[in-house]
């Protein structure tokens, strides 16, 4: 590429820095019965269980998840040194020296900037590999090669293999490594193995310590939004939080971030200082960017991770030699490339609109009584983001790509919320953030429904259902979910306000929830259900998997 041209393009991708800037008992309340365990394996009729030995491998990898409290300090580095010993056993030291690595940490929007940046650089032609976590439905959603979940039989041959060499040499010295870090040690084998020309690796929880930092060299780093999240094991204030995220910056490697709070940005500087490197600041991508193509992510918020990608892509192509690959253009807008990948990447359980093809409409041209709207938020900040795109899209009656049909529009519909949230967030955080927001926007919910998660007893396997006793199930947590938000009601509307048997619901199951919402909306056509599913992408997982059957 010329030089004019080089020049040109750094200035469309022009980066500045930012101005500085307990519970009640609940009163226990008639509770909707659970399903029958049948009725509650029927859930899961319809999705691909795969073979015996997918079965076998999931499994397997069930047994190393640790019934450890989170909020356990020993979870913060717990045996690090472990990692190295992994990596020797299963000789990945090489090949992890040897991949060309985008790496992101942060609070909110880690995700689904590693989606746009993968997006984009597979968009230039390159061969990709993409690291995320959660996963919603299935495993392997963690691993995509070239845009796709890897395949079952290629997921199965990775896994024996890594699983055998680590079975045969670790022991009482050497435990089996835990959940996460096997599959960040999977993934590189995968990699490696599949020999893509970028990886994109996803921190799973902070930065310092996460299975993803024993990549010594990175191409390039970015770290996200920051906010309150992880508080038990990062630290209770932004400037710890930051600081744990900052454990992924290396010296001498190009990193960027998105405008932060005061006191994130000053610890992020101060260890960027001490590297020897300077941290960019890349502000949100201005949509005339575009051309007038929409980005695969929905949401306003979707423009501050798109920025955060388009540097990183840019970033990884420039120092890979690439730039020849795009094609600038004089007008100020992005090449070609980056427009496709940013207007086709795809991440589930973000901003997600989805009509339940259970439930049919009698009225002929009407669209679907019951639409499920799912943002797997579950920190304070991200709440009001999700509160936000939902009142815009309800009041708008925005129909998003991917979409199964049109959604109702907001004449005559009933707002309810879907919700639980880990037991180690604070719902007292969560929740006002959440209410405050719709009602600052005019939205009002009819109706909360709280439920345990699904995948609480599934695990990772297919037939895995809840127990079926009443005894068994512990809803102490969803109660205390019920009394913060009738709190919050009483405060909102006063003393006199509508009772709480109408306003809120605890449900024992979230098949016996989506099973009344089903008979509600279809009971009551004059009148659409518009179900906002958020505080927990485990919640948001478990509901795709059960409309979708």
């Amino acid at each position: 590429m010329p030089p004019p041209r080089l020049a040109h393009l750094r200035r469309l991708l022009s980066l500045h820095s930012p101005p500085p800037h307990p519970l009640a008992p609940s009163p226990v309340r008639p509770l909707p019965l659970l399903l029958p365990r049948a009725m509650a394996g029927a859930a899961h009729a319809g999705v691909a269980t795969g073979s015996a030995e997918y079965e076998e491998v999931l499994r397997c990898l069930s047994s190393l998840i640790k019934q450890k409290v989170r909020a356990d300090t020993g979870n913060r580095g717990n045996q690090w040194e472990l990692m190295s010993k992994y990596l020797q056993i299963l000789e990945l030291e090489e090949p992890i020296a040897r991949l060309k690595v985008v790496h992101v940490a942060g609070t909110k929007g880690k995700g689904s900037t590693c989606t746009f940046a993968e997006s984009i650089l597979r968009s230039c032609g390159f061969r990709t590999g993409l690291f995320t976590s959660p996963h919603l439905i299935d495993v392997r959603e963690r691993f995509r090669l070239d845009g796709l979940d890897i395949s079952e039989e290629k997921f199965i041959m990775y896994f024996w293999w890594c699983w055998n060499k680590l079975k045969a040499k670790t022991g009482d010295d050497i435990p089996m490594p835990a959940y996460f870090r096997f599959l960040a040690l999977l993934a590189f084998k995968i990699f490696s193995d599949e020999q893509v020309d970028v990886a994109v690796l996803e921190v799973g929880l902070g930065g310092k310590y996460d299975a993803t930092n024993v990549v010594k060299a990175p191409i390039v780093c970015g770290i996200s939004s920051l906010g309150y999240d992880h508080m038990e094991i990062l630290g209770n204030t932004l400037g710890e939080i930051a600081r744990e995220k900052a454990g992924i910056l290396k010296k001498g490697i190009p990193a960027y971030t998105v405008p932060q709070p005061s006191e994130a940005m000053s610890v992020l500087k101060q260890r960027a200082s001490e590297l020897g490197v300077s941290i960019r600041v890349v502000p949100p991508l201005d949509p005339r960017q575009l051309e007038d193509q929409p980005l695969g992510l929905h949401g306003e918020h979707q423009y501050v991770n798109a920025g955060l990608a388009v540097a990183l892509a840019n970033t990884w192509l420039e120092r890979q030699g690439h730039l020849d690959r795009i094609h600038v253009k004089d007008h100020g807008t992005l090449p070609d490339q980056f427009i496709k990948g940013l207007s086709i990447a795809c991440l589930h359980g973000r901003a997600q609109i989805v009509p339940d093809p259970q439930v049919k409409s009698e009225y002929k041209d009407t669209s679907c009584p019951l639409v499920f709207y799912l943002d797997g938020a579950h920190s304070p900040e991200s709440m009001e983001i999700c509160a936000k795109w939902f009142t815009h899209v309800t009041e708008k009656d925005i129909t998003q790509p991917g979409s199964l049909e049109k959604p109702h529009s907001s004449n005559n519909c009933k707002k309810i919320l879907l919700f639980n949230c880990m037991s180690v967030r604070d719902p007292q955080r969560l929740l006002p953030r959440l209410l405050d927001t719709c009602s600052q926007k005019g939205l009002h919910f009819d109706q909360a429904l709280f439920v345990p998660n699904q995948s609480q007893y599934t695990k990772l396997g297919s037939h895995a259902s809840p127990p079926s006793g009443r005894d068994q199930i512990d809803l102490s947590w969803q109660l205390s979910l019920q009394t913060v938000w009738e709190n919050l009601l009483h405060g909102e509307k006063g003393l006199n306000g509508p009772s709480s048997s109408e306003t809120s619901l605890v449900f024992e199951s979230l098949p016996s929830a989506i099973k009344w919402l089903r008979e509600t909306s279809q009971e009551n056509q004059s009148t659409s259900c518009q179900v906002l599913v958020t505080g927990s992408l485990h919640l948001v997982g478990d509901v795709l998997r059960l409309i979708k059957t």
